[in-house]
């Protein structure tokens, strides 16, 4: 196992123990390398102020990297920044398509708030037809 390999191992166990002034530095450099999971982590500690102070910026940096890089959790993180204008300018068709793409991984918290989108009609019109496809689909989905 590489030194890097191993930095990123550490830096996910410290973040699931919420030794986040720890995960920090032995995420960072494999976030700055691309490794998608550790630019999660790293979103989500600047997002929450967890072992820092809290970075809109930085979160929404790191949540969209991870999503371009195809992570299915960042792309539902992205997608609820866009939704509620958290840490991204509100906008619900951006957060629409976040969504789409993290419940088309099988994300089936993903595809209980498109159908919440479709429910809603938040930026989209309301239709209760395409809500509750959506809804069943994620009941179908295996956790």
């Amino acid at each position: 196992m590489s030194d890097q390999d191993m930095n990123l191992s550490s830096g996910l166990a410290a973040f699931e123990a919420k030794r986040f002034s720890e995960a920090w530095p032995l995420l960072k450099p494999a976030a700055e390398a691309g490794n998608a999971q550790a630019q999660h982590r790293l979103a989500i500690m600047c997002q929450n102020g967890l072992g820092m102070v809290r970075n809109d910026l930085m979160a929404f940096k790191w949540m969209r990297a991870s999503a371009d890089s195809g992570y299915a959790l960042a792309q539902h993180g992205l997608g609820f920044m866009y939704l509620y204008g958290e840490c991204a300018e509100k906008n619900e068709a951006e957060a629409l398509k976040w969504f789409t793409r993290a419940a088309e991984q099988g994300l089936s918290g993903s595809m209980m708030t498109i159908g919440m989108i479709y429910e809603q009609g938040l930026g989209v019109p309301a239709d209760p037809a395409e809500a509750r496809r959506w809804y069943e689909r994620a009941e179908k989905t295996p956790p």
